[in-house]
């Protein structure tokens, strides 16, 4: 029961605070006549918002999340969806649609609390089995939402207006089971579980502890001689000690050549595709205007949401073997991701631009999903949140520095034609970057197994 409760709760929120049937139609709905603003306004001017306020929120609200013990980080996102789609329904102009980005913002980077918080509150045995209930009702709450919005567009014919007074009742939904959970009493750094470690603790974090399991009496006189005292492991630490725990820990990981390449790539490839999500209903609405045709852009967000979906569940069936073939794995799936985008951008026909977006998105949850697994089968779980969070960074640093000089009224302001051939170039240069690690790779290897090869006849000769 201990472990059905929270994770019930959890996975309400999860469904009810992704469910959002205005989504796939908040470029239509702002450049339409609810909102009048134009699109040099809503991309270049409103959407950038987000972008920066993810970034500057990030790591204060990752910091704040361990320090509160992650419910009231919870209670502050759903509040923040609240806030967002009153927002939404209610205000006019161009600076409380950008207020509205920034609370949207505090809402995306406050997700960290959602997808740690039961760790703290279930057994490590039941960690798979609730990762897994939480992320798929997020996705399920996510294609839920996209598929309801284009039915009630397309069947019942409602106003988009009436979208975002659905997505705000499901908002206000999710308010209320973030109450129910129980507050946890530990956290990864600032709260830490008592444990009984001995003198080889590593680092800071205490992430790599050697458990030890004592049955005699002399076992018992050694662990008083090298234990602290259980006061002394569940002490709360403060700012400076969990800033230089997380700094040990960064050190730590990112010196394994396998995780740091895994690494590369999801900073790399989450910033690009945060751009081309971010940008790709407006440039929909350039081919398709909603003001002159019925548009399907629910219908293609569930498709690609749920093929998704699948491509991760499949990741565990595919017969590769990510250590040797990943890098030029990644070269070419990354090849194939920079020809979607460019088709995209180029041919200006919706059906191919759908087309081409469903399988740009279902390639890339498929090789996250890759990434996530190879990165977390090398790490334990307390260093999850910090290479994940420091990748989700790096990621929001460069899709920053791009959106600044790209979209962004104080750079170069181009198009969105002309962005998506730069986003396309962008995924080329990553398969680039790839190709070659993968190539030193291999030569590597080859080279290692020819002087395997010289060096055996002359231990056998010796034998």
């Amino acid at each position: 029961m201990s472990v059905l409760y929270p994770t019930l709760y959890l996975c309400i929120y999860g469904v009810f605070s992704n469910l959002r049937p205005s989504e796939p139609f908040l470029t239509a709905y702002l450049m339409g006549p609810d909102k009048n603003l134009t699109e040099a306004q809503v991309v270049s001017e409103i959407y950038p918002i987000w972008t920066y306020s993810y970034l500057a929120l990030m790591f204060p609200v990752f910091l704040a999340t361990d320090f509160l013990c992650y419910k009231p980080v919870l209670l502050l996102q759903a509040t923040s969806f609240v806030v967002t789609y009153v927002i939404l329904a209610k205000a006019q102009g161009l600076r409380t649609m950008q207020l509205l980005e920034f609370f949207f913002g505090l809402a995306t980077a406050s997700e960290v609390a959602y997808f740690s918080y039961i760790y703290s509150v279930v057994e490590p045995a039941h960690y798979r089995r609730v990762t897994a209930y939480c992320r798929s009702a997020a996705l399920f709450g996510s294609a839920a939402g996209s598929l309801t919005g284009q039915l009630l567009l397309a069947l019942a014919q409602v106003q988009l207006v009436h979208l975002v007074w659905v997505t705000l009742a499901s908002a206000v939904v999710a308010f209320v089971p973030p109450w129910f959970l129980p507050m946890p009493k530990r956290s990864l750094f600032f709260h830490k579980k008592p444990v009984k470690v001995t003198a080889r603790q590593c680092d800071y974090s205490g992430a790599l502890i050697e458990k030890v399991d004592h049955k005699g009496p002399q076992d018992n006189e050694d662990l008083s001689t090298v234990s602290p005292s259980s006061e002394e492991t569940s002490r709360s630490y403060d700012l400076s000690e969990v800033l230089k725990m997380l700094l040990a820990d960064f050190l730590h990981c990112y010196r394994r050549g396998p995780l740091l390449a895994w690494s590369l790539w999801w900073a790399l490839a989450t910033c690009g595709h945060f751009q081309v999500v971010n940008y790709a209903q407006a440039l929909w609405e350039k081919i398709r205007p909603s003001s002159e045709y019925l548009i399907y852009n629910g219908y293609v967000e569930t498709l690609s949401t749920l093929l998704g979906a699948v491509a991760a569940l499949l990741v565990g069936h595919l017969p590769v073997r990510w250590t040797v073939w990943g890098e030029l794995a990644l070269c070419a799936l990354s090849l194939f991701m920079a020809a979607c985008v460019l088709v995209m951008g180029t041919l200006k026909s919706i059906w191919l631009c759908y087309g081409s977006y469903v399988f740009f998105r279902t390639t890339y949850m498929l090789l996250i999903t890759v990434a996530t697994y190879e990165i977390a089968s090398s790490l334990d779980m307390q260093r999850y949140a910090l290479v994940f969070g420091v990748n989700t960074f790096v990621a929001l640093l460069l899709q920053s520095l791009l959106t600044l000089v790209v979209v962004d009224s104080v750079g170069l302001g181009l198009d969105i034609f002309t962005q998506f051939y730069v986003y396309g170039g962008y995924f080329a240069l990553i398969s680039a970057v790839f190709f070659i690690a993968g190539l030193c790779k291999l030569a590597t290897r080859r080279h290692s197994d020819q002087e395997v090869l010289s060096t055996s006849p002359a231990d056998t000769d010796s034998t």
